[in-house]
């Protein structure tokens, strides 16, 4: 066996990258695939893999892997293996997640710089491979395989600003990183703003990996996210609330509105928060999670629930919706999901809601601006009537 893995590795690794590329353009053109073309192309990547991973018996040699990531850059091997990792089989996918995983972080002696090479030049020169990464999820077999390599990708934020701001075509360039505009509103038709559509109409395995990739997104990188929300507060929320809050799946309903809890409480999203709460239609939603038939559903809309009323500057439209509803609503959470009773906060949560519901005035109060944090331009704060 030994003897198999050292013939392997006397081959160049320019000779197998060119090699990879030639299969992957026979698997591509010829539909169905032939065995033949298969099993070379999974012993190929094999090879690949044991140059960037190695065995217990072979120890990675970072002059291989240096040389094996340049001929990879030159090639744009990287690009078709992300495009085609949905025709790929089954330990060939496997494979191909390995290779880029360890790729991606790799730093050839200087491992304190930055971002990893191949971080770099995917940014600036090749960021359609993230495009097509990302584009995995249109393919049950892709779907887990691409989703581990980006969150892979996304511990770097110049990849979340890819995914984020690019709106490229099919068959046009993807954003390079000296192009992204954080301040000018997207469009809705990006790559990023394909994840609900993934996500709420995918199969259960491709939504659940759909939906971890979208979180990371979100909340790994929260000064660029911020900027985002701000800017693209309308088109977001309102996307993420009628297509991911109210989606006929449960789970993803209920991840949804956890997610969108964790958004809101998040520090580095006050601004964003202010802006959400004060919308009355955003407070209607959020009160009737709280009658929903899942006791889950009902446990994750009380904690977006709880911030408009814990807010002391509510909106006109807030205070009105909350005034009329004063009544029932102080019959109701006492008895709202009165089983959790080992949860002393939650049990101290819902007194302190019925306090602040018993203090509301008896007639809307406009909140005095000055009050309030000062808003984050681009976010639409406007008060909902």
């Amino acid at each position: 066996m030994a003897f198999f893995f050292n013939r392997g590795r006397s081959r160049h690794p320019s000779d197998i990258v060119r090699s990879i590329k030639d299969q992957l353009v026979r698997l591509r053109e010829s539909p169905p695939p032939t065995a033949k073309v298969e099993d070379e192309l999974a012993k190929q990547l094999s090879q690949m893999k044991l140059i960037v991973q190695g065995t217990q018996e072979i120890e990675v040699s970072p002059e291989q892997v240096h040389a094996l990531i340049q001929a990879t850059l030159h090639e744009d091997l990287l690009y078709e293996l992300a495009r085609s990792l949905y025709i790929l089989p089954f330990e060939a996918r496997k494979d191909t997640q390995t290779i880029f995983s360890h790729i991606l972080r790799f730093k050839p002696g200087n491992p304190s710089q930055a971002d990893p090479p191949v971080i770099s030049y995917i940014v600036h020169n090749r960021p359609e491979v993230i495009i097509e990464l990302c584009k995995g999820y249109e393919h049950s077999h892709s779907a887990m395989p691409c989703g581990t390599i980006l969150r892979e990708a996304l511990k770097f934020d110049v990849i979340a600003a890819i995914i984020l701001y690019d709106q490229s075509e099919d068959g046009e360039p993807a954003i390079r990183l000296s192009e992204v505009q954080p301040g000018v509103p997207q469009t809705g038709n990006g790559i990023f703003w394909n994840f609900f559509h993934w996500i709420d109409r995918g199969t259960f395995e491709l939504s659940a990996d759909a939906f971890t990739t979208f979180r990371e997104i979100l909340t790994r990188h929260k000064s660029l996210v911020t900027g985002y929300l701000a800017t693209n507060f309308d088109s977001f929320f309102d996307k993420f609330n009628s297509v991911l809050v109210q989606s006929d799946s449960y789970v993803t309903k209920r991840q949804s509105i956890k997610l969108l809890g964790e958004i809101l409480l998040d520090r580095a999203n006050y601004n964003v928060m202010m802006a959400y709460v004060e919308s009355g239609e955003n407070l209607k939603l959020c009160m009737k999670l709280l009658r929903d038939d899942r006791k889950m559903v009902q446990y994750e809309g009380f904690h977006v629930f709880k911030v408009f009323v814990a807010n002391p500057n509510k909106s006109v439209a807030v205070q009105r919706i909350l005034i009329n509803n004063r009544d029932r609503l102080l019959k109701f959470l006492p008895r709202f999901l009165e089983d959790r009773t080992d949860d002393d906060q939650f049990t101290d949560e819902k007194s302190f809601l019925v306090r602040q519901i018993e203090l509301l005035p008896k007639e809307p109060i406009d909140p005095a601006r000055s009050a309030r944090e000062p808003s984050r331009p681009g976010v639409n704060t406007a008060t909902v009537a």
